[in-house]
Parts: C-alpha cells; sequence; structure tokens
C-alpha cells in the first residue's frame, strides 16, 4: 500500500490536481488529507468537493474552522482575514456544515494525523522546531504522525531525544517516533513554489517528499479575477 498525504491546500485547484496526478502516477492507491482545504486561493468549493466526494480521511484545519464559522476574523492577519471573508461567500451552508463536522484528530492505518499537534490541535500551535515538537510527542501514541500547519515539510524523531532531520525520504524504525509535516499543496512558504506532499510506503516503511508543478499562471489569474488580495498571487511564485 502506498499512500499520498497532504494538506494546506488552501483553495488551490490546479495545485491540488497536479498532486493527485503525481501520486496515482507514483502508485498511491490511498490518500489523506491533513486540512485547511480552503482559504487564501481562489478555488475553495471546488476543493472542498473534491476532498468530500472522494471520501478520503481528513482532519480539520484552522482555515476550515474559521470559514465554516460566523465569529469575528478581526485578530487574523488582514490579508488571510480577507480571503476568509471571501471564502465564506463562496460556500454554501451545506458545505460550511460539512467542514464544521470534520474532526481534529484521527488514526489512519498504524499513523495518526492532525493538522497542528497532538497536545492541543484547538489551539492551532506551531511547530517550527524541536522544542515546540517535544510536547506534541507525549501525547503521540502511534510511531508516526503525519501534520501540517505551517507549510513547511519538516521531519522530527525522537528516541532518546528529539532532533530534526533533513531529508528527502526516511526510513519509520520501530521503536521511535516521528512528527512528519508533509508541506503544503497550495501554498508552500520554504522557498520553493512547487506543490508539496508525502508518500508512505507501508511495504518499506519508508516516507518520500515530492515537489510537484502546477499551472501557477492560472491559479494567480483566478486570483486577481476574484478581487482577492494581490500579495495571495505574488507569493505563491515565491514560495512563501
Amino acid at each position: 500500500m502506498r499512500i499520498a498525504l497532504f494538506g494546506d491546500i488552501h483553495a488551490n485547484l490546479e495545485a491540488l490536481e497536479a498532486v493527485l496526478k503525481d501520486a496515482a502516477e507514483q502508485g498511491c492507491t490511498d490518500y489523506v488529507c491533513m486540512g485547511d482545504i480552503v482559504g487564501y486561493n481562489a478555488d475553495p468549493s471546488a476543493c472542498l468537493e473534491k476532498v468530500r466526494e472522494s471520501n478520503w480521511p481528513v482532519v480539520k484545519g484552522n482555515h476550515d474552522e474559521d470559514a465554516s464559522g460566523e465569529h469575528s476574523l478581526d485578530s487574523m492577519n488582514p490579508v488571510a482575514a480577507a480571503a476568509l471573508e471571501w471564502t465564506r461567500d463562496q460556500l454554501t451552508l451545506e458545505q460550511r456544515d460539512w467542514l464544521r463536522t470534520i474532526r481534529m484528530v484521527r488514526q489512519v492505518e498504524d499513523f495518526t494525523v492532525v493538522h497542528s499537534t497532538l497536545d492541543q490541535p484547538q489551539s492551532w500551535n506551531y511547530v517550527t522546531n524541536k522544542f515546540d515538537a517535544m510536547s506534541n510527542f507525549s501525547y503521540q501514541f502511534t510511531n508516526l504522525c503525519f501534520h501540517g500547519h505551517t507549510h513547511v515539510p519538516r521531519i522530527f524523531v525522537r528516541d532518546s531525544r528529539v532532533t530534526e532531520v533533513e531529508a528527502d525520504s526516511i526510513v519509520i524504525e520501530l521503536g521511535m517516533k516521528y512528527f512528519i509535516n508533509t508541506g503544503s499543496v497550495g501554498q508552500p512558504r520554504d522557498g520553493d513554489w512547487r506543490a508539496c506532499y508525502v508518500i508512505y510506503d507501508l511495504p518499506t516503511s519508508t516516507v518520500t517528499f515530492r515537489r510537484v508543478e502546477y499551472d501557477l499562471a492560472t491559479t494567480q489569474e483566478k486570483i486577481r479575477a476574484a478581487g482577492l488580495p494581490d500579495v495571495l498571487a505574488e507569493r505563491l511564485a515565491e514560495g512563501r
């Protein structure tokens, strides 16, 4: 079994379709979504329906929660808030209800998935270094957990101590714990504009990162045509 794990789609349909095409070509038979289906980009409804109709395991992201609610967004970054206000208007009541029902944490096969962290998934904390990862490992009861939220692919490993491993591929070993950020499909922030996801190959216990080019110009045109902040189109090309 080869599983494609991806998240932070952020309404980028071109990137999502490119990832799914690549995953199929790589022999993936199963798919898992780390949340943040909507927000920032111009195809929230189409991306949501793609995930919902496929019936993949999915966990809720903070943008999914904010897009499904009626609460004020005043405390958010103004660009993100503007995109979420626009997103709320694009989604039907049924779609917003569906977003509300998504679970925060779930186990799939022999691993766990969460959007942010296992210790306080509803607080949307960011894991950007090994010290952030330490508290998460105390709540991780499988040896492997995938997450998203920061839009930056990372691998944290705990054996006698917690370390960050820089690698494009890693073999999951028994007796150790792994907290792996799958990067972002729709808005990478590590300086590489290409969509990012991982493949977990169960027979070999190997996790591999994949980068996929997509029709960036079309995505940017859609953002501008929708009247969303221009910075959202510009940042995609810079991977930030």
